[in-house]
C-alpha cells in the first residue's frame, strides 16, 4: 500500500513530466524536485518496478503508457511512462496544452507478475490481467473491468483482443495467463 506522501509525490511526478514536455524540452523529463520541481521524492519509490500512466480529459480515456516492470527506479518511469501517455499513445493524438489544464492522470504501480494456473483463480477488479501468446502480448489493468462491468470471461476475452488476440485465445494451451495487483492513486477530476 502506497503512503501518503508516495500518493503525492507519485502524482506530482506524473503531472510535472507532462508540464514538462510543454516547455520543449529535447530531452527526456527530469523528475520534479530536482530543480524547483517542489516535489519531494520518497526513498521508497527509488526501488524498481512497474508502472502505467492513465490520463483522462473529462472523463474520457485521453493516454494510457506503462511498463509491466521494469530496472528503473519508479520515480522515473512514472516521469517516462506519463509523458509517453500524454503524447505518444498510438490511439489518441498527442495532449494539448489547451488540454492539460483539464486532465486527471491516474498512476498504477504494478506488483510483480504471478502465472496463472487456473482461471478460477483470476479475481476480476483486483487482478490485473496479462495475456501472451508467442509475440503478442495484451494487458489490461484491474480498474478496467470495473470499469465496465465485466465478468472474469469478457476480462479475459478483451485483454486477448488488446493482444490482438481472438477472443477465445486465453483458452489455447499455448497462451501464458499472468495475473498481478495495483496500487492506484489518482488526482482529483480537473474541469
Amino acid at each position: 500500500m502506497l503512503t501518503d506522501e508516495e500518493k503525492h509525490a507519485l502524482l506530482g511526478i506524473a503531472r510535472g513530466a507532462v508540464l514538462q514536455a510543454f516547455r520543449a524540452q529535447t530531452s527526456p523529463p527530469e523528475l520534479p524536485g530536482g530543480q524547483g520541481g517542489g516535489v519531494t521524492v520518497p526513498e521508497s519509490l527509488n526501488r524498481p518496478g512497474g508502472a502505467f500512466v492513465t490520463i483522462r480529459h473529462h472523463g474520457e480515456l485521453r493516454g494510457c503508457i506503462g511498463y509491466i516492470e521494469s530496472l528503473l527506479p519508479l520515480s522515473k518511469v512514472v516521469a517516462e511512462v506519463a509523458e509517453k501517455a500524454a503524447f505518444h499513445d498510438p490511439r489518441f493524438q498527442p495532449l494539448t496544452a489547451r488540454e492539460a489544464g483539464e486532465i486527471a492522470l491516474e498512476v498504477s504501480i504494478l506488483s510483480p507478475l504471478i502465472v496463472v494456473k487456473s482461471v478460477e483463480d483470476i479475481r476480476v477488479g483486483y487482478h490485473g490481467l496479462l495475456i501472451e501468446q508467442g509475440l503478442a502480448r495484451g494487458l489490461l489493468l484491474p480498474q478496467v473491468a470495473l470499469e465496465y462491468g465485466w465478468n472474469r470471461e469478457q476480462f479475459l476475452e478483451h485483454t486477448a483482443r488488446k493482444a490482438g488476440l481472438p477472443e477465445d485465445a486465453w483458452r489455447d494451451p499455448s497462451t501464458t495467463l499472468f495475473i498481478f495487483t495495483a496500487d492506484i492513486v489518482r488526482e482529483e477530476i480537473h474541469a
